[in-house]
């Protein structure tokens, strides 16, 4: 007797997409990311930026620093020359006969740390004081509110000017001039998202069930209140970048011993009409690089946390 086979089901669960990849909130935000070409672009392109400048000592030719590395007889020599123990400058040199390639790459470093950490800091302290003026209102609000107009109503480039022309020159103090400066936007952001979330039903229940004012305002009220705050945070790392770039320009920023790009560019700038355009041109071509990344990365975030801009 032959024995019947039953035919072969295909096993559509198993081998579907959707089967090894559940419908998650991070699946469904990467894929609207990734909808976008420009941004995954600007994605990609920051992040070889980021991982470049982090991993600088190990992959530019020279330390900038080390002035046992430079030969002023090597200075202001244009792209693809050889220097005089054989090494080719892909960049040139500046006047002191740094490697524009390594020195480059050492400012992104500067650049991205000062952006970055400003950024951090300034969004801790002006995220808690919106927070505290949109939950307690009253006296609290208004004090908060009108310290925030003051410091709105001021260019951001004149107040970090007086304060470092008080402080001095140095990473630290270009981090904090640049944590007064950024904080006034995240408070403002905050206080005006948290004035709606603490009018909906879960924070009605919230204080119905008699919580304590620290856990509704964290556990409750804030998550709600980070999709603008990240956007905010995205575009003011380029904000940062630029302006720390614009003090080092006028001098006023990190020490001259640290090749910041700003720094960079202004040591070149002398040069630019006797034909040396290297020494200015490629360090603004990588701040032009670095902030439109970072402002291709900020657009996209805006689009997918913004209910408001979905069709």
């Amino acid at each position: 007797m032959s024995e019947q086979t039953a035919p072969l089901e295909p096993i559509a669960s198993d081998l579907s997409p959707e089967a090894g990849f559940a419908e998650t909130p991070w699946r469904r935000f990467a894929v609207e990311f990734a909808s976008s070409r420009l941004a995954m672009v600007g994605l990609l392109l920051f992040l070889g930026i980021a991982l470049a400048a982090i991993f600088a000592p190990w992959i530019v030719p020279q330390d900038p620093y080390d002035l046992a590395q430079l030969d002023i007889m090597d200075g202001q020599l244009p792209p693809g020359s050889a220097s005089l123990a054989g090494y080719t400058y892909l960049l040139g040199t500046d006047d002191q006969g740094r490697d524009m390639l390594s020195a480059i790459i050492y400012g992104l470093r500067i650049s991205l740390l000062v952006g970055s950490v400003s950024v951090v800091i300034a969004l801790l302290v002006g995220g808690s004081l919106g927070l505290l003026a949109a939950y307690f209102g009253g006296a609290v609000d208004s004090v908060i509110m009108r310290v925030v107009d003051i410091q709105l109503s001021f260019p951001a480039i004149l107040v970090a000017l007086i304060l470092l022309a008080i402080f001095g020159n140095g990473v630290d103090k270009v981090i904090i001039a640049l944590v007064i400066v950024q904080w006034a936007y995240y408070a403002r952001t905050v206080r005006g998202t948290a004035l709606v979330e603490r009018r909906k039903e879960y924070m009605e229940a919230a204080s119905c069930l008699a919580l304590s004012h620290r856990r509704i305002v964290f556990r409750h009220l804030l998550p709600n209140c980070l999709p603008p705050l990240i956007v905010v945070a995205t575009v003011q790392i380029a904000q940062a970048i630029a302006l720390e770039a614009t003090l080092s320009f006028l001098g006023v920023g990190v020490p001259i011993t640290e090749p910041s790009l700003g720094l960079l560019i202004a040591n070149g700038f002398e040069y630019m009409m006797s034909g040396r355009y290297w020494i200015s041109f490629f360090p603004g071509v990588a701040l032009v690089l670095a902030i439109i990344s970072i402002n291709l990365v900020g657009d996209q975030l805006r689009d997918i946390l913004n209910p408001r801009l979905k069709s």
